[in-house]
């Protein structure tokens, strides 16, 4: 047997990654990745580290316990780090990790298509609608 790289074995491992099979890790990310509050959440910490509650106010309508799992699911997946403070009272901010940093523009460039193209959608919406009603 021939020996391999640690560059060679990670290639391999990499080509073995198929996100179109629904039991590879990296439909589960790519799952994860495409939650509403996953993208809010990387875009509002693109300017820094927050603590709790500045971003349970920036992400107007998230409940506390959806925001606490998103969070934490965050922090598992090495996107997210949270670092706790001790002071009284303590003190927890979150913060993107390099990993999360290397996410930040694609997810800014989604948020502002969507914001860009949100008249659009909403014609299109409207259309489809009167069309479906019609038929």
């Amino acid at each position: 047997m021939a020996t391999r790289t640690a560059a060679e074995r990670r290639a391999e491992t990499a080509a073995a990654y198929d996100a179109f099979l629904a039991a590879c890790p990296t439909r589960q990310l790519l799952d994860r990745i495409a939650d509403k509050w996953v993208g809010l959440l990387l875009v509002a910490l693109a300017d820094g580290p927050c603590r709790y509650s500045e971003l349970a106010r920036r992400l107007a309508s998230v409940s506390q316990k959806m925001l606490t799992q998103t969070l934490r699911r965050l922090e598992r997946d090495g996107l997210v780090v949270r670092t706790v403070t001790p002071a009284v009272p303590v003190r927890v901010e979150y913060a993107l990790t390099p990993l999360g940093q290397g996410l930040r523009p694609i997810m800014q460039a989604i948020k502002g298509w969507a914001e860009a193209n949100m008249d659009e959608v909403v014609a299109a919406r409207a259309a489809y609608d009167r069309r479906a009603a019609a038929s």
